[in-house]
């Protein structure tokens, strides 16, 4: 397995982006399918290792099932979440603490602001109501919330619950080198604070994999009833994840930052995709592309497989993938 700082240079264009019928920028990656039977394609240097960011949750929240948390299938949704800070998704990661005993305060994720572009009127209503960063409103504040409450339910310190050697992080470890069939070597900081493993694309693609179809009386088959119940508290309401879920049967999409996405059905098809330059705007493209291949059509994942470029307001353009990768994705 390859390091992060594998030049994948020569990894092919997955997505362009098009502004009024000129190509004005162009997503190298990488895209890895699995097979009904488990059997491999892939489409660019899709054997490296990368950091998976939040694509890990649904793997750290079977973590937290597995040491006893038990909470509803819409908390526990939040809990697989990258969160729009929606007054919904605050109060169930508020009642995921309270439910605990615990407090905003400690959470030990950043402060932030609602992750809610799509509403800027929300934004400017919190501002003027003198509203003010906080953990809560961080986009992995479910996560830390079942974190802590895992950490309550097992008697286990929760000041240093993101220290690597703290117990949580130790059986989260050793659940992720079990799904992934490998030995993590290398242990970053993701950007809520949180370890986080480097891990290969293969790897990646058998975890999520697994825990699509896995049964709904195991810890991994909870997590993934969880969030295909509510895919809405998973993203957000206009999320591409949160909208295309709903409408694909069996379908389990989670995305990560810098350019990392995985999806899943329960027959065991799955997609892993790593964009080189980090951009998350590329993805939704990627995900329509391989859902289209897969036979499945709505007008939702269309609307997804050319994301609108504006211009004055205006559609000018679209994100749309690359003919080469339609290409490769029809050949399966």
């Amino acid at each position: 397995m390859s390091t992060p700082d594998t030049d994948d240079s020569a990894n092919p264009v997955l997505v362009n982006a098009t502004r009024s019928g000129f190509t004005e920028s162009r997503h190298r990656g990488s895209v890895l399918l699995l097979a009904t039977d488990g059997a491999q394609r892939q489409f660019g240097h899709a054997g490296c290792g990368t950091y998976p960011r939040s694509s890990l949750k649904p793997l750290q929240a079977t973590a937290m099932v597995r040491a006893g948390l038990r909470l509803e299938p819409q908390l526990l949704a939040l809990v697989t979440s990258s969160h729009s800070a929606t007054p919904e998704q605050v109060s169930a990661a508020l009642d995921i603490l309270q439910g605990a005993g615990l407090t905003e305060h400690d959470l030990r994720c950043p402060a932030d602001l609602p992750e809610l572009p799509e509403l800027p009127d929300d934004i400017v209503g919190l501002i003027r109501a003198g509203g003010s960063p906080s953990p809560l409103q961080h986009n992995c504040s479910g996560k830390h919330s079942g974190m802590l409450a895992t950490c309550v339910l097992n008697g286990w310190s929760t000041h240093d619950y993101l220290d690597r050697n703290h117990p949580l992080q130790r059986l989260i470890l050793s659940t992720v080198e079990e799904f992934t069939g490998e030995t993590v070597t290398i242990v970053g900081t993701d950007g809520c604070g949180a370890p986080v493993p480097v891990v290969g694309l293969p790897a990646l693609a058998r975890a999520i994999a697994r825990v699509a179809v896995a049964s709904p009386d195991t810890a991994e088959g909870q997590v993934a009833a969880a969030a295909r119940a509510w895919p809405v508290m998973v993203g957000g309401p206009e999320r591409c994840i949160s909208q295309v879920m709903p409408v694909v049967p069996g379908l389990l999409v989670k995305e990560g930052a810098e350019g990392v996405w995985v999806a899943a059905l329960t027959d065991g098809r799955t997609m892993v995709a790593k964009v080189d330059d980090g951009a998350l705007r590329a993805l939704p493209a990627i995900l329509a592309a391989t859902l289209q291949s897969w036979g499945f059509d709505h007008p939702v994942i269309d609307r997804w497989a050319a994301d609108p470029i504006l211009g004055g307001g205006l559609p000018v353009g679209a994100l749309t993938a690359s003919t080469t990768l339609r290409d490769w994705l029809a050949e399966g």
